[in-house]
């Protein structure tokens, strides 16, 4: 599984961006990222979540993920966030950063 993270936008309007590969992963962590995609139901959700009141400074996320013969892009707004998305999202957020 491959998953291409994007986050744009916030106050000072940093981007921040990475790449994670289950083949390239430490143990633990391979097998943490396919159960978070799958608890988020990330194929299961539309290309675009949009918050009905757009706030600026807000972060929003662009997600592609890869696994087998599957892809699939998410971009979602940090007001829009689904509750089962958090978790993933803050997974890569902090692998963004140590990268």
């Amino acid at each position: 599984m491959r998953i291409t993270f994007e986050r744009t936008g916030g106050f000072a309007g940093i981007t921040r961006k990475t790449t994670v590969d289950t083949n390239t992963l430490p143990p633990k962590e391979a097998k943490e990222l396919p159960l978070l995609v799958q608890a988020a139901d990330l194929f299961g959700l539309p290309a675009q979540i949009t918050s009905p009141n757009p706030q600026s400074d807000r972060f929003q996320y662009r997600l592609t993920v890869e696994d087998n013969d599957k892809q699939h892009t998410v971009t979602v707004s940090e007001a829009a966030l689904p509750g089962t998305l958090r978790p993933l999202i803050e997974w890569l957020n902090n692998a963004a950063k140590q990268r």
